[in-house]
């Protein structure tokens, strides 16, 4: 039935009243309207039934039916709004997303389609927080199922891998992009990228198999990264040289953007792992040990910019563990040389980080004893540490290399370890340990073999 403005009654109005409904709750709670039989039988099916001839228990109270509604405490002014909106000429989402949700719980209740529709289109348009989200995936699949259901729950449900992929895709570039990129913008990248392959409570948002569609996802993070690694070939080789002519010109500037590609390529080694493309790095920066060593040094002499020498640590450990365990295969050439160069570094960087972290910077790695900057630079670095399980990565990677080599490339490595002054920084006595037995048993173990030189 439809009404002028003019006409049409009002909820509350005692004199034009045919019918009052009585609101209970379990906990003793009622509230008590004045309506009108013409508006609900209108607007809700409950009440078209409650009112209808087909039912034969309506009360009377004061010449009016009385009819019941049993709702639950919480939702007792939810049911209260939901018969106020059956008299609006139009209804309004006024109550916010959690004063919709409880109406349109009211709604469900009572058969009110078109209020139920009202606050769907409501909370499918507006914002939620957190908790809001909680509480509507709670209360919306005991309302039944439907169209505009589903529209409310839309913004929640998993993507087509097709746009999760294009995502995924667009990030990495802005993750792997140059520093002039914006800052803020490459670190939520980089954050949401490693969130998205996680495996946590929650199995990984993507995967990329070896089909035609995976493959050609990791060509394109392969082109990202290959433009990263080689923005910082012409970084270190750009660095050395202006380092060579004007050393400590612009070396604030020169240390920031170094923290900035190693920050960057640190966190590809995380992604690639997880991506099983350790690969297309780790042969990078096996071949370019020496030179980002250099760079380094050229850099951050002493315990100035530690934070980078670490970073250079978790990139290397990553590197080695990789090949250490076989899932990039190197030549023994390559092999040794990235041990040789990495072994140092380490060993200095751990003693530069343990000098830092007692305070003690009179023996600094440059020399420049007395000097309030690097004093101040000192006392910064302690509050830099080599994460202990990075440490051990790097250490087990090492010797587990070492042992893969030919015995006399082995005891050259050893050799120049034990030698070292740094030599208690890094712990490769599980490799001397295998060496040692290995050199003493091989004539009765390869005894078989017509060509093996006696032992000296």
């Amino acid at each position: 039935m439809m009404w002028a403005a003019s006409a049409r009654p009002k909820i509350g109005h005692r004199a034009t009243s045919d019918v009052v409904v009585r609101l209970r709750t379990p906990e003793g709670r009622d509230e008590w309207l004045y309506c009108h039989s013409a508006v609900l039988a209108a607007g809700s099916d409950y009440f078209a039934d409650r009112l209808s001839d087909a039912w034969p228990t309506c009360q009377i109270l004061d010449s009016r039916y009385c009819v019941e509604v049993h709702c639950p405490d919480l939702d007792l002014s939810s049911h209260v709004n939901a018969l106020r909106l059956l008299y609006a000429a139009e209804p309004v989402s006024r109550f916010g997303v959690r004063g919709a949700l409880g109406v349109l719980r009211a709604a469900a209740h009572l058969g009110c389609p078109r209020i139920a529709a009202a606050c769907a289109d409501y909370l499918e348009s507006a914002p939620w927080d957190e908790a809001d989200e909680e509480e509507i995936l709670a209360a919306v699949p005991s309302l039944g199922g439907g169209a505009q259901y589903d529209r409310v729950l839309a913004r929640l449900r998993p993507a087509d891998p097709a746009p999760a992929t294009a995502i995924f895709l667009s990030a990495f570039r802005h993750a792997t992009a140059a520093s002039a990129a914006s800052r803020e913008l490459k670190s939520a990248a980089q954050e949401q990228l490693e969130y998205m392959l996680t495996e946590d409570d929650d199995a990984p948002l993507l995967a990329f198999d070896d089909t035609d569609a995976g493959n050609s996802v990791k060509s394109q993070v392969k082109d990202c990264v290959a433009g990263l690694l080689s923005r910082f070939s012409d970084f270190t080789s750009s660095a050395l040289a202006k380092q060579m002519e004007t050393p400590c010109s612009s070396e604030g500037e020169l240390q920031q953007e170094l923290y900035s590609f190693v920050s960057d390529i640190s966190w590809v080694c995380q992604v690639l792992g997880k991506l099983e493309m350790m690969k297309c790095l780790a042969a990078y920066w096996v071949g370019a040990s020496s030179d980002v060593v250099m760079a380094v040094e050229a850099a951050c002499p002493g315990c100035e910019c530690l934070k980078i020498r670490v970073k250079v640590i978790e990139i290397s450990a990553k590197v080695l563990e990789a090949v250490a365990f076989g899932n990039v295969v190197l030549p023994a050439e390559k092999r040794c040389h990235a041990v040789n160069v990495w072994i140092g570094f380490a060993g200095i960087t751990k003693h530069l980080v343990d000098q830092a972290n007692r305070g003690d910077d009179s023996e600094s790695h440059n020399g420049n004893n007395g000097d309030d900057g690097h004093h101040g630079d000192a006392e910064a670095a302690a509050k830099i540490g080599l994460d202990s399980e990075v440490w051990q990565g790097l250490e087990s990677a090492i010797t587990a290399i070492v042992m893969t080599l030919p015995s006399n490339t082995q005891a050259e490595i050893l050799s120049e370890w034990l030698q070292s002054k740094h030599a208690a920084f890094l712990d490769l006595t599980e490799a001397f340990d295998a060496w040692c037995y290995r050199s003493k048993v091989a004539r009765r173990r390869l005894s078989f073999l017509n060509n093996i030189n006696p032992t000296p």
